[in-house]
């Protein structure tokens, strides 16, 4: 019996400082990122973040059968037009900014499936063109370490994939989506109208951004391991 080969799934890395079990700084991915796509049946790659100057991102991404863009640190405001950055701004890397925007826009130009998640949703929106809001405020606007109702638009992937009107949400953000990116659409919001999901009008292929952590959930929820399903079940339909 042959064992069905797994679509790639490209994960860009994320830098650590530190890392206790390999004593050095490291690139990393969370695992519950890792299982989730494993679950779905896809193989995870954790991708290299190189300098796009010095390495054809478009090259790299030929080898795979889709993209997920995962959570992370702040993008650089400098990124979507902002003079100064707010206080709250944390773990901005030049390298990584450079390397997950190049890796969002040769996604969609080329049309592989693209799952986008917290900060790769704002990653998306910012290579789309869009600003961000750089701090959310304080406790009465968290969404950090919090999981609240978010409601789906009728109609949209996200409510078509998940199977739902709404759907709970873990979340861990202190920036959201200011002025959406050409083409894309508002699919999801919070409580407080907080957006939580985009998509593209026009999409070469699956594209679902959110702005919550399926990933926290996603074993228990089957709601949230739809979204890594559909990635991965697009992806191996485009090989």
């Amino acid at each position: 019996m042959t064992t069905p080969v797994r679509p790639l799934i490209a994960i860009p890395a994320r830098f650590s400082a530190t890392t206790s079990a390999l004593r050095y700084a490291a690139e990393v991915n969370a695992r519950a990122l890792i299982e989730a796509v494993w679950r779905a049946g896809g193989e995870p790659v954790t991708l290299h973040p190189a300098d796009p100057a010095e390495s054809d991102v478009a090259t790299r991404l030929a080898r795979f059968d889709g993209v997920l863009l995962p959570g992370g640190g702040d993008l650089a405001p400098h990124r979507y037009g902002a003079p100064h950055a707010h206080e709250t701004v944390y773990d901005v890397d030049d390298l990584q900014d450079a390397f997950d925007l190049e890796v969002a826009r040769q996604a969609l130009s080329g049309g592989l499936p693209l799952l986008a998640i917290c900060r790769g949703l704002q990653v998306v929106n910012t290579a789309l063109g869009g600003t961000l809001h750089q701090d959310m405020g304080g406790p009465r606007s968290e969404h950090r370490h919090v999981r609240h109702p978010v409601s789906l638009a009728p109609g949209s992937a996200l409510a078509r994939i998940t199977g739902a009107d709404k759907t709970e949400a873990s979340c861990y953000h202190h920036q959201h989506v200011d002025r959406l990116g050409e083409g894309l659409h508002v699919t999801a919001r919070a409580a407080d109208q907080t957006i939580e999901g985009v998509e593209l009008t026009d999409a070469g292929a699956l594209f679902v951004a959110v702005q919550w952590h399926p990933e926290d959930t996603a074993h228990e929820d089957p709601a949230q391991q739809r979204l890594f399903d559909a990635l991965v079940q697009a992806a191996a339909e485009r090989g």
